[in-house]
């Protein structure tokens, strides 16, 4: 039997405040190869998770504390879908069909999730990430965090020089998953 304290997320939330990509996560699985990855990640509001896709499985997450938008697209980096998820909203999950660009906001500081998602782990097919992105680091994210913020479903999230055919790369997160 494995039990998982409340404070745990308290810990990941101390974790990603003093971290550079502003959040943290804690695996549950036991190795890359298991065939169910599942993860809790506490993510702070200036958390950027770069716009994805899993091109082989679908993705899943229940929120545990706070709240979250899930964002999709379109191929082209057209905001197609706005979801607002967590407390005091009507959903408290989601699951991302395989394939389709997405990414998260953290809506408030320390909001948690718990993700779950066929493995094993495959870094050379877990995330696939959107071109018309910048990538983590980048200083041009925290612009594009606003925007995300604020783009209205139907605006593109593409600027003209982006492009390039999305990058398949492993996420930075190492071998855990997390895009």
């Amino acid at each position: 039997m494995r039990l998982f304290p409340h404070s745990l997320l308290d810990e990941l939330a101390i974790q990603a405040g003093a971290g550079a990509r502003r959040r943290a996560h804690h695996n549950v699985h036991a190795a890359p190869t298991d065939a169910v990855q599942r993860f809790f990640v506490v993510a702070h509001s200036d958390a950027y998770f770069r716009p994805h896709r899993h091109s082989a499985k679908s993705e899943m997450a229940l929120v545990l504390r706070g709240r979250f938008a899930v964002l999709t697209f379109d191929d082209a980096g057209r905001l197609t879908a706005r979801y607002p998820v967590g407390a005091d909203q009507a959903d408290m999950g989601w699951e991302v069909p395989r394939a389709t660009w997405h990414t998260l906001l953290a809506l408030q500081d320390g909001s948690a999730f718990l993700e779950i998602k066929q493995g094993p782990y495959d870094p050379a097919t877990a995330s696939q990430f959107a071109a018309w992105a910048p990538p983590e680091g980048d200083p041009a994210v925290p612009a594009f965090l606003q925007r995300l913020r604020t783009a209205a479903v139907g605006a593109s999230l593409a600027s003209a020089q982006d492009s390039a055919a999305p990058e398949s790369t492993l996420s930075a997160a190492g071998q855990n998953g997390i895009a």
